[in-house]
């Protein structure tokens, strides 16, 4: 078209250096073929002969150059600079590694390398690399670098929560700062160090150039982010536990054993805690976000551990675990039925928060270890069998009869569960008197609530077991669990109770964990008490009593030389079978003495709290001088098989007077009806890579139809958590299940199955595994 311009784009001799101008712009006008043309004129002519390249003569083609040449005049040329050409371009960052692969220095000296995923996990108090590449060489003397990383919503310097990390030229200890520590071409491997302070959670990184001209400076976001977490390998850190077994079985280990049932028959049950599994630190975070802790408080580990105690139950607060005790799970799943952490945190993750149904307090308690060993504060579940509720702040456990020593049920508010479990975190404890460090007692169970909110503790294991009740937190609660006296009252004719009978023995027995490097039962008793009945048992009790809602109970004990004592023989009776028990009652001394035993068994939750009674007697009894009787007592399999609840839990509750003295007889003895395991056998080798399988074996106890049974199975590196419906199993019926997985991890793995049903709870088993690379 007539008047088309175009432009083009050469390179100019000016512009051929660094620093000067850009390319000559020429525009052109092109005319077609057909249209007039314009006599050379004798301007056009000198041009020509002076730029031939430029007005060549119009030759035999249809297109001719115009007398209009235009060119744009260059700015002046920068003065040539050779030698320092690469300081003279600004500085910035290409990209960022953070040196994050599991096989990495980082995760490896971190132990942080069990963990799923390649983001950068590391421990606070340590040092961790990173490379930067660079645009161009460094140059320490005209270059500034810094780093920022900001955690939570609001990043604040003030807070901690947003922190700038200079250059140094040395390292310090226990402050946040940076150094080069190798440079090769335009790369740079940075040393970064953190304080055994800082703020555990996920950090967004940037890092920041410029010049020491006070140029404009670029930042740099990196792709990754950083996740921050307590470091028990660190002497400074409040969380340092000084021995490298415990680190490996508190921190690093993913499955250990819950203990339950009774002080005299005590069942174990493998839990897979699966702290390391995909997903579990992207859920543990979440957690730590939906509480509303403030960011700035996530670097103490007895903020972080009160707001797990909270965030673990569902009571107030839209936390992970519904707890359910009614024995009606329709809506949701079993408590007896999980064997993991794993399902519940991710299930509770990927809703957005919405609590999971159900559990009860083993349920809390495996729950709240995954998340603190997640987090890097070390932790264990804890078993207390004989563990009081106190209700009212006494500091004792009360048990109210009426003026015929019938129990007052309305009145009997305080319980004593067969056994509840809760946890042990490890840290330091600053803000108590010296010698309150080490283990602390925390429980995700909501029982009763802790300045308005269902949590409890961490409470100083020390000072419970010294009657330091005083000493936060909730350390009242912890103290009754464990050592409160049993208080027996009874109801007078003007409406007033007396005190008529104490048990100091009958509270806080058999406090178990599992053992360091192998799966026996540790019993930790003395930790949470002195020896039953020694001198500093007794000032313990009295002088925590003294902080309680009845700080005058303890009286002069009066005379007894009549003893009752329920035993049973070996494992105790087995569900599906006639229950049998010995009530063994013994006069000490010279003369004889004449009682009657009002004796009632009542089917209980194993919270303590009964549900009804299911068989009541009296049975008189005549004690020669220095006699000791035996009693046999049967509860017929008929009387109790529709009755039971979960964990088949009976309370016998024993009361009497002596004719000749007036001494009160009191004794209330748990037990349970023993449930088959669950046998699960390995079938074929465990290489990584290759499928093999296992039988897992069930054996009906009872003479009746189980109906709808669920098998849940699930081995972490093994398989993921599944359930298997099998349906109705008839009576004294076995079904065998097989199942069929490729092992994904090596070493010792364990396979862990449950069975889940109306009629029958707390069945389950457990296979050891170990894996080998193929």
């Amino acid at each position: 078209m007539p008047g088309e311009r175009l432009t083009v784009r050469g390179t100019s001799e000016i512009g051929r250096f660094p620093g000067a101008a850009p390319p000559t712009r020429v525009e052109l006008t092109i005319h077609h073929q057909g249209e007039k043309k314009q006599e050379e004129g004798g301007c056009r002519r000198w041009f020509r002969k002076m730029c031939p390249c430029c007005c060549k003569r119009q030759n035999s083609t249809s297109y001719d150059v115009t007398d209009k040449v235009e060119f744009t005049k260059p700015p002046n040329p920068a003065p040539l600079i050779m030698e320092k050409e690469t300081n003279e371009t600004k500085l910035s960052v290409c990209s960022v590694d953070l040196l994050s692969s599991k096989t990495s220095q980082n995760r490896q000296e971190h132990h942080t390398d069990l963990y799923h995923g390649d983001e950068l996990i590391i421990r606070r108090g340590q040092t961790f690399q990173m490379e930067l590449e660079l645009n161009r060489p460094f140059n320490a003397d005209t270059d500034k670098l810094h780093l920022d990383i900001k955690t939570g919503s609001l990043p604040m310097v003030s807070k901690g929560t947003h922190v700038i990390i200079p250059l140094v030229e040395d390292l310090e200890d226990l402050r946040w700062e940076a150094k080069i520590v190798q440079e090769n071409g335009n790369k740079v491997k940075l040393s970064v160090n953190s304080p055994c302070t800082a703020v555990v959670g996920l950090y967004g990184l940037s890092v920041t150039t410029s010049s020491l001209k006070g140029e404009d400076a670029t930042t740099h976001n990196s792709s990754k982010n950083i996740v921050m977490l307590f470091n028990p390998w660190c002497e400074e850190d409040s969380v340092f536990l000084d021995d490298e077994e415990e680190r490996k079985e508190y921190v690093l280990n993913d499955t250990g054993r819950i203990y339950y049932g009774t002080e005299k028959q005590i069942g174990a049950r493998t839990w897979n805690f699966g702290q390391f599994h995909e997903g579990i630190l992207e859920a543990c975070l979440f957690i730590l976000e939906k509480s509303d802790m403030p960011p700035s408080g996530q670097g103490d580990p007895v903020n972080v551990v009160r707001v797990v105690s909270s965030m673990i139950n569902a009571q107030d607060d839209l936390g992970v675990l519904v707890g359910n005790w009614s024995g009606d799970y329709s809506d949701g799943v079993s408590p007896a039925a999980w064997s993991s952490s794993v399902e519940i945190l991710r299930k509770y993750h990927s809703t957005n928060g919405t609590p999971v149904s159900y559990g009860q307090c083993w349920v809390f308690s495996g729950v709240t270890t995954t998340v603190l060993r997640c987090l890097g504060i070390p932790a264990r579940s804890v078993t207390n069998f004989q563990s009081a509720h106190d209700t009212d702040v006494s500091l004792t456990t009360d048990v109210y009869f009426d003026v015929d020593m019938e129990p007052i049920d309305h009145l009997n508010s305080d319980s004593v569960w067969n056994f509840h479990v809760w946890n042990d975190c490890w840290m330091a404890r600053p803000d108590l008197p010296p010698g309150n460090g080490g283990w602390q007692a925390v429980d995700s169970t909501p029982q009763e609530t802790s300045q308005g909110t269902f949590r409890c503790g961490p409470a100083s294991v020390n000072a419970i077991r010294s009657g330091q009740v005083y000493l936060k937190h909730d350390t009242p609660f912890v103290f009754a669990e464990v050592n409160s006296d049993k208080i027996y009252w009874q109801r007078n004719l003007d409406g007033t109770f007396s005190q008529i009978h104490s048990e100091k023995k009958a509270v806080g027995h058999c406090i178990s964990t599992k053992a360091v490097g192998s799966d026996e039962r540790a019993d930790i008793t003395h930790l949470y008490k002195h020896q039953e009945g020694s001198e500093e048992e007794r000032i313990a009790v009295e002088t925590a009593s003294r902080y309680g809602s009845k700080p005058d109970v303890y009286s002069t004990p009066m005379a007894e030389d009549v003893s009752v004592e329920v035993k049973m023989e070996g494992e105790g009776p087995r569900m599906g079978a006639d229950a049998q028990l010995s009530i063994v009652v013994k006069n000490m001394s010279s003369q004889p003495r004449r009682t009657t035993l009002h004796s009632q068994v009542a089917v209980m939750y194993y919270t303590g709290v009964l549900k009804n009674a299911i068989k009541k007697e009296q049975m008189p009894v005549e004690l020669l001088p220095n006699e000791e009787k035996t009693i046999e007592w049967l509860l017929p399999y008929q009387q109790y098989q529709n009755q039971l609840v979960d964990q088949a839990a009976l309370m016998l509750t024993l009361s009497g007077r002596v004719s000749e003295t007036q001494q009160v007889l009191a004794n209330q003895t748990t037990f349970r009806l023993r449930t088959p395991d669950l046998n699960i056998t390995p079938v074929g080798e465990a290489i990584v890579g290759k499928e093999m399988a296992a039988k897992i074996t069930f054996t009906n106890p009872l003479p009746r139809t189980l109906k709808g049974v669920v098998f849940r199975v699930e081995g972490l590196g093994l398989q993921k958590g599944h359930e298997v419906v099998v349906g109705d199993v008839g009576g004294h019926s076995t079904v065998t299940l097989t199942e069929h997985f490729i092992p994904t991890q090596p070493g010792p793995r364990k396979l862990v199955a449950s069975l889940d049903c109306k009629q029958l709870t707390q069945v389950h088993g457990v296979a050891d595994i170990v894996v080998v690379e193929q």
